[in-house]
C-alpha cells in the first residue's frame, strides 16, 4: 500500500518558514516524494506533523505548568 501525497493543492511556499503553506513540505521533500521509499514518506509525514504542532500548538505544547 502506497502512502498518499499530503498535497492538498494549496501550493504556496512560505519563504520565512521554508515549507508549503498547504502541505507543510519543503521543496526538496516535495520533489523527492514520487521516488521516496515508504519509510521516507512516513518520515516526511512525521516532520509535517511536528511542523504543524509547532505552528498550531506552539513550541510549549504539552508542557505542564510548574
Amino acid at each position: 500500500m502506497s502512502i498518499p501525497s499530503p498535497c492538498i493543492n494549496v501550493c504556496s511556499m512560505d519563504e520565512a518558514a521554508g515549507y508549503c503553506a498547504g502541505c507543510f513540505r519543503t521543496i526538496p521533500e516535495i520533489t523527492e516524494w514520487s521516488r521516496a521509499s515508504e519509510a521516507r514518506k512516513q518520515a516526511i509525514l512525521d516532520l509535517i506533523a511536528e511542523r504543524q504542532a509547532v505552528l498550531f500548538d506552539g513550541p510549549a505544547a504539552g508542557a505542564q505548568p510548574a
